[in-house]
């Protein structure tokens, strides 16, 4: 970084917003200082404890007053109003980056509120726990995911150059993809599993009688695969109602896959559901060593 001393400031200082935090204390030390806002004393306190933030404050003005660079992290629905409360308090050139893990509907309400000289650069880390809360953060839980930055959103160059060289200390892949493209890619590998995620702890709960016996048999692959619906249901109930049409869409076509799985079982077709699991395993395995690649490379 410059020898001038960065100034971030972190809306909403959780998981996501905490781990920046402490990834950029980490790398940067003296050189960055962080202003985190947080919504209650005991959140301030945890913050402050924890080194995520420099300064935690409740008060908007004194989050944001002189920032360089703010990070949106709350939930979905809360950006949109959050950035309209932060723009009387902005300085000319101030850059606004989020976490939100849909993008058309805060850059559809953004586009125009914003003022002249301040930018916004659509972000998304692809990074998360299934525990919430800066308690739950941890410098290095960007290292090695993808993160996905929206260049389309009317960001100078060097606004773009400026943010990517702070972000960079996280460890992350960086690639970009169009908002659309974003937002449906979003619906496949992380929205819709954490739908289905919830749905098969759904189904756990409408067993009936035999609830206590299957929670006895209960073993590595019922928790490998509902992990993920232990997730803070604020945040998923916002990314459900934002992404809305390509969540459905993805589920529509999920529901006919397991629409075939059932018509086959029905019809003791023992080839085509080997099939389904061979092609699966196939497809899986071929992306996950196709990823290792393109990491090795970045």
């Amino acid at each position: 970084m410059s020898t001038a001393k960065v100034k971030l400031a972190i809306i909403g200082v959780g998981l996501i917003g905490g781990s920046l935090g402490l990834c950029l204390k980490d790398k940067l030390g003296e050189e960055i200082y962080i202003t985190g806002l947080c919504r209650t004393q005991a959140s301030m306190d945890k913050a402050m404890k924890l080194g995520a933030v420099d300064f935690a404050t409740a008060d908007v003005q004194q989050a944001v007053h002189d920032a360089d660079i703010v990070f949106l992290s709350p939930p979905v629905l809360q950006i949109v109003p959050m950035v309209k409360k932060i723009l009387p308090y902005l300085k000319k050139g101030t850059i606004l980056t989020d976490a939100g893990s849909t993008k058309q509907y805060i850059w559809e309400h953004l586009r125009g509120i914003l003022p002249e000289g301040i930018y916004y650069i659509a972000g998304h880390p692809m990074a998360g726990r299934e525990k919430s809360g800066v308690e739950a953060a941890c410098k290095d839980l960007f290292v090695g995911k993808a993160y996905v930055i929206v260049e389309n959103t009317g960001a100078p160059q060097e606004a773009q150059q400026k943010l990517m060289k702070l972000l960079r200390y996280t460890g992350a892949n960086f690639t970009t993809l169009d908002i659309a493209t974003h937002d449906r890619c979003a619906s496949v590998i992380s929205h819709v599993p954490h739908v289905t995620a919830a749905a098969l702890v759904t189904l756990l709960n409408r067993t009936g009688g035999d609830l206590a016996s299957c929670i006895k048999l209960i073993g590595g692959g019922f928790k490998d695969t509902t992990r993920i619906a232990s997730s803070n249901a604020d945040m998923w109930a916002d990314i459900c109602m934002t992404n809305s049409d390509a969540i459905v869409d993805s589920l529509h076509t999920l529901q006919e896959i397991l629409d075939d799985v059932i018509a086959a079982c029905k019809s003791q077709d023992r080839q085509a559901i080997y099939d389904y699991f061979s092609a699966s395993k196939k497809r899986r395995d071929g992306i996950l060593e196709h990823a290792e690649r393109e990491f090795d490379t970045n």
